[in-house]
């Protein structure tokens, strides 16, 4: 038999939908409607204070207004600005790249392992506060002096020089008084940048005027708890004016011709240089205040090199010595420390310097409890302890220059030296911060005996533990000791009264517990934290101790059924109650579990402590949460889920999907992950049904949930093992203990299976349309009943979907899915492919007609002929005329030997007449007056 063409009918189906829809009829209720709300206008006068118009002054106060945004339209870029302010470079080339390597040289120095002064800088600023007013005293002289002078004889110029000098100490004063700690740090700021500003433009007495007055400012301690923050804002001032006359120097003994190598000596120094080297030192010297003179030639210590090899090595014992003149023991400590800073920059072999300076400084210690400072203090109404921790950053820095590199025998001589002072706490709690780890543990015991004996009044105990504990976290000491050294410390923290002060030690300690015992002696620690911070809610205060707690715990404990089996963790847990917080800690506790659990798990004990945790995450999120932040949890959520297996147990397994599922409503992650274990779980347990078609049903239900949630490649493999389960189907099966014909079941099955493969995108493997191709010949083969249909039936339902397959836009689709109508885009190979499966559905369909010529089924043969023409009618494109011919033949086959039913035949022309007066459907007028009503007589 000759194929026949097939053209399918382009519908538009919302066209359609509308011209279905019943006509709306107006209906007039007037002003009544039961559910029109009742309105209660209440009129009130109101008399006006004054005349005019508020609306008319806010329209012009709006009017003013400027929009915030306009300033990007108007072509300025910021870094185009900022780009365009910065001052351009004046140095040559070869002076940039003699600056350079010489950079890199000075870096090499120390090595990464010694912490620079700019790591402490910050934590001294927000330690060192105060609510107090401070003042500025400021000396920047007349204007005398300025005058150019057309001498050019040196005498001259250095005497001009010299009486500048003069009038910057005998000038007039400028002092700024009542600037809060924000204003004192402006201004400093701005004097910093007047540095720059001066520098710039060649008054370089203006500049050592700016950096003598602030040099000036360290001899002020009236707000004394203030001081190390005014040591850390004035030394930045006198680093750039290091910097600046460095750099100066060194450009004068750059040409064109040649550079300074990177390790040069004074030989390679020309005289120019040498002489305006000479001349900062001079005018340097001429400062007749010492803390002044002081600072600023300890700021410039570097340019020694330029004069002679042994500069520096002169140098510091001399400015080591002028330290002895200060009085103050606070202003002193700070001076050593900036001479320790410098000199470790620029000279880190000289470590006797280093040593000098603290051994000076524990001469002076004693003045500490001398009068002067004692009256200054209640002067102040500051207290010993806390004036003694403002000596803090200037020792350990000292001291971890001398401990940087040094050998262990030196940290012997520290110990030695803190017992003659009767081990001075703050000194000992110094030299535990200085010195390497390994040294500190090795001497643990002799340490805790040293702290016993330190006198409590000045520098609490509790402190020297902490920092013993901060060294024992980093080296291990001898294993011999480690209980004892434990029980010692607790000893002296759980009597703490001040939570703040317990906690800070006890998040020490805790790791020093996990380090070197089991989850019992971590068990006792936190149930003592728990005791103490619960009383008047103090955990409230400590988060961030309690925080890194958990962090230090889950970090020694990789078992979390040894972690949860820890009596009083989740108590613990319990103490944080911002949720904030509590979110955060779970969400470490989370990411714990996931880098370190190898093996799925089915402990209950991990289970209800991970949902737990789990679900205190899920219900933080709201309509605020940040898109990136639930993607986050959801990471978390699902990798834990991915980690709970149940084996072979099914039941137990969909028990805990279920579970889980309700618990985690709220993130579309997580469900999309409990939809693929759901999906996954279903796969692997249909098989196991006995029920053809409840089998036939769940890969069909399992398919189309999968392809709801965009679980693409399991809803293809739910769909192949559907067709694939076909032609097991029996011809009788059991209902309700009677035997009865399944192909009524598989027709019903199969045609809702139809309705689903319309919106199943093609496997980009399989080729164009392989789930309907592989139904088809699973049809084809399959063995139908002598007196059956149905195969013709599902063939004719097989032509209404590929006819619905063949349109630009589908009937329907799943959201966030793209079907063949989106991957295709009206492709007119895959339509070629289409029409090619509609042409070979149609010769099926004629052949069997063919086989229903006998007398007996003629009567079959009438019903589906003109079931055949009422799918053409309905899907096929008429105007073709081969298609046209054929639906005339249907018509006249179903009216041939009188068996077709009269009434439905009329009444099929009158729609198909009807029809014809639709747009675009004039050609249906031909084809009626085809179609012949055969008369019966």
């Amino acid at each position: 038999m000759a194929a026949f063409p097939w053209h399918s009918r382009q519908r538009n189906y919302k066209t359609e939908l509308e011209s279905c829809r019943l006509e709306p009829v107006p209906l007039d209720f007037g002003d009544y409607h039961p559910l029109k709300p009742i309105t209660v206008t209440e009129s009130k006068t109101k008399k006006m204070g004054r005349k005019g118009s508020t609306s008319s002054t806010s329209s012009s106060s709006s009017s003013s207004m400027v929009d915030p945004l306009s300033s990007v339209l108007d072509g300025t870029d910021p870094l185009s600005m900022f780009a365009a302010t910065a001052d351009p470079m004046t140095a040559t080339a070869n002076m940039d790249s003699s600056r350079k390597k010489r950079d890199r040289d000075d870096n090499s120095t120390v090595g990464p392992d010694f912490e620079p002064w700019s790591c402490k800088r910050g934590d001294i600023l927000a330690r060192y506060t105060t609510t107090e007013k401070l003042s500025i005293n400021l000396f920047m002289g007349s204007e005398k002096g300025k005058t150019a002078t057309s001498s050019s004889a040196v005498s001259e110029k250095v005497r001009t020089r010299l009486e500048e000098l003069d009038d910057l100490e005998e000038g007039s004063q400028r002092e700024l008084l009542n600037l809060t700690q924000q204003d004192y740090m402006n201004r400093i700021e701005e004097l910093n940048q007047s540095l720059k500003d001066a520098w710039a433009s060649d008054q370089k007495v203006k500049a050592l005027k700016i950096v003598i007055q602030c040099s000036k400012l360290l001899s002020d301690t009236s707000v004394i708890q203030f001081y190390p923050s005014k040591f850390v804002l004035i030394t930045d001032i006198l680093d750039t004016f290091g910097k600046l006359v460095y750099e100066r120097i060194f450009s004068m003994c750059v040409d064109n011709r040649s550079a300074l190598p990177d390790h040069f000596s004074p030989e390679n120094v020309n005289d120019t240089a040498k002489e305006t080297c000479l001349n900062w030192f001079f005018k340097i010297a001429s400062i007749r205040e010492l803390i002044p003179r002081f600072y600023v030639e300890a700021a410039i210590l570097n340019c020694n090199k330029f004069l002679s090899k042994t500069g520096i090595s002169e140098c510091l014992p001399r400015l080591t010595c002028m330290i002895r003149g200060i009085g103050d023991p606070l202003v002193s400590v700070y001076a050593r420390a900036y001479l320790c800073r410098v000199g470790m920059e620029v000279a880190p072999h000289l470590k006797e310097n280093l040593n000098k300076n603290f051994f000076d400084f524990l001469l002076t210690f004693k003045q500490i409890h001398g009068d002067t400072v004692q009256n200054q203090l209640v002067v102040q109404g500051v207290e010993i302890p806390l004036y003694l921790t403002l000596y803090s950053p200037a020792i350990d820095w000292i001291l971890q220059c001398i401990a940087y590199h040094a050998p262990e025998v030196l940290l012997t001589e520290m110990m030695e030296r803190c017992k003659k002072l009767g081990n001075n706490a703050l000194l000992l709690n110094s030299v535990m911060s200085a010195f390497r780890a390994e040294f500190i543990a090795t001497r643990s015991m002799d340490f805790i005996g040293m702290i016993k004996e330190c006198d409590e009044s000045g520098f609490p105990k509790h402190l020297l533990f902490r920092s013993l504990g901060l060294n024992l976290a980093l080296a291990d000491p001898p294993e011999s000791d480690r209980l004892q050294i434990l029980n010692e410390a607790w000893k002296v923290i759980t009597k703490l009264k001040n939570p703040q002060d317990y906690i800070n030690c006890a998040e020490v300690w805790i790791e020093y517990t996990c380090r070197h015992f089991t989850k019992r002696e971590v068990n006792t620690v936190l149930a003592d934290v728990i005791k103490h911070m619960t009383p008047d809610r103090a955990f409230e205060d400590a988060y961030p101790q309690l925080h890194s707690i958990i962090k230090t715990i889950i970090a020694y404990f990789h078992d979390f059924s040894v972690l949860f089996s820890v009596e009083k963790f989740l108590p613990f847990l319990d103490m944080f109650q911002k949720e904030n917080v509590r979110v955060e800690v779970c969400k470490c506790i989370m990411e714990a579990f996931i880098k370190y659990q190898q093996e799925p798990t089915k402990d209950p004990v991990i289970l209800n402590a991970l949902l737990h945790v789990c679900k205190t995450m899920h219900d933080s999120v709201n309509a605020l949460t940040l898109e990136d932040e639930k993607r986050m949890l959801a990471v978390l959520i699902n990798g834990f889920i991915k980690m709970v297996s149940f084996g072979r147990d099914f039941e137990q397994q969909l028990s805990f999907y279920v579970e889980t599922r309700s618990m985690f409503c709220n993130l579309e992650p997580v469900l999309v992950q409990l939809i693929h274990a759901c999906v996954a779980f279903c796969f692997i347990t249909i098989p196991s049904l006995t029920g053809i078609f409840t089998r036939l049903n769940l890969y069909l239900h399992s398919g189309q949930v999968a392809l709801a949630n965009q679980c693409l490649s399991q809803a293809d493999a739910f769909f192949r093992a559907a067709v694939s389960l076909v032609p097991e189907v029996p011809k009788m099966i059991n209902i309700d203990g009677k035997m009865r014909s399944s192909e009524s079941f598989l027709l019903e099955f199969l045609c809702n299976l139809f309705s689903t493969l319309l919106i199943v995108p093609d496997h980009p493997e399989q080729g164009v349309l392989f789930l309907v191709r592989g139904l088809l010949n699973v049809i084809q083969d399959y063995t139908w009943e002598d007196n059956s249909d149905d195969k013709i039936r599902i063939y004719t339902n097989v032509l209404h979907l590929l006819s619905a397959m063949s349109q630009e836009t589908y009937l329907y689709h799943v959201d966030k899915v793209d079907s063949n109508d989106s991957l295709y885009g009206g492709d007119s190979k895959f339509l070629a492919e289409n029409n090619k499966l509609c042409e070979t559905v149609i010769t099926q369909i004629l052949e069997h007609l063919k086989t229903l010529g006998k007398d007996e089924t003629l009567k079959r043969q009438s019903v589906l002929a003109l079931s055949f023409f009422n799918s053409i009618l309905a899907h096929g494109d008429l105007r073709n005329n081969k298609l046209n011919q054929l639906s005339v033949n249907l018509w006249n086959l179903a009216q041939r030997h009188g068996c077709a039913d009269t009434r439905t035949m009329v009444k099929t022309l009158e729609y198909i007449k009807k029809r014809s007066k639709q747009p675009e459907m004039s050609h249906l007028t031909e084809l009626a007056l085809r179609l012949p009503l055969q008369t019966r007589t």
